[in-house]
Parts: C-alpha cells; sequence; structure tokens
C-alpha cells in the first residue's frame, strides 16, 4: 500500500459515497487508475464493506448501551451463535479483563434491553453502560500518509 492507497482511505471514510472522479482530482490521478485501486484495497481485504452511519434514535431505538458479559471459554461458540442472531447487537468484541465480550447495543427502550441482558445472563454475569451522549464518531480511523 502506497501513499496513495492511504490517502484514497481517508478520502473514503470521511465519506463512502464521493465519486471516482472526486478522489481523482483530490489525489491529482486519473479516474480509472482510481478505480483499479479501489478494486485493489477490496481484494486485499483493507476495504470490508460500504456502510452507512444512521441515526438511531431517529429510528427509534432510543437506548444505546454497551454490555459487559463474562462468558466462559466452552461457551464462546454458543455465544457467538446467538449474539449473531439479534439484531440489536452491533458489535460484539471478546476483550480481556474481568468480562470476556462487549456488545455495543441499540434498544427502542430500556424494558426491551432489560429482557435481553435476562435473556444474555445464561451465558455469565453482565454489566451495562448505558449511553447518555456520544460527543466523537462514529469515524474513521486516519491513516499516516507519510509522504
Amino acid at each position: 500500500m502506497d501513499v496513495l492507497d492511504r490517502k484514497i482511505l481517508n478520502i473514503m471514510q470521511k465519506n463512502s459515497r464521493i465519486t471516482v472522479k472526486q478522489i481523482a482530482e483530490e489525489c491529482f490521478i486519473s479516474s480509472p487508475s482510481v478505480s483499479v485501486r479501489l478494486q485493489n484495497l477490496e481484494g486485499l481485504g483493507y476495504i470490508r464493506t460500504y456502510q452507512a452511519v444512521l441515526d438511531h434514535q431517529k429510528l427509534g431505538f432510543l437506548i444505546k448501551a454497551y454490555v459487559n458479559c463474562a462468558v466462559p471459554a466452552k461457551d464462546k461458540k454458543d455465544f457467538y451463535r446467538y449474539i449473531e442472531e439479534i439484531p440489536n447487537v452491533v458489535e460484539c468484541d471478546c476483550i480481556t479483563g474481568d468480562y470476556s465480550m462487549l456488545l455495543k447495543v441499540y434498544f427502542s427502550n430500556t424494558i426491551e434491553l432489560d429482557e435481553f441482558i435476562t435473556d444474555l445472563q445464561r451465558f455469565g454475569d453482565t454489566k451495562t453502560h448505558i449511553v447518555f451522549s456520544t460527543n466523537v464518531g462514529p469515524r474513521g480511523l486516519q491513516i499516516q500518509i507519510n509522504e
């Protein structure tokens, strides 16, 4: 990956709907060159997907929370199968510390969140943090260009 690829990745993270022509103008290269580079970045797995960032509150998901869960190693496979079926879970990370999993979830209300946590506790102890506000993000990871 060279300087232009890094610049393209930074541009794409700010606006994945930007046109190839606009990227070409910002990078001072041709549109076909940008297209080839994007295909290569996708093929190599640097770009995994294109996704819209939605306003969860406008969609009726008024509760954003992070849920820690202490899942024993022997139950991880069952846990992952379970969690993949819950559309309210938008991220699931295996982490270090007192809890082995960290979930980012969205629910319409605290009753639905409580029902989810009650069901989740079959895998282990939980700890929940309800978000009051998000002051930074979501945003992309800015890649050092080093020209």
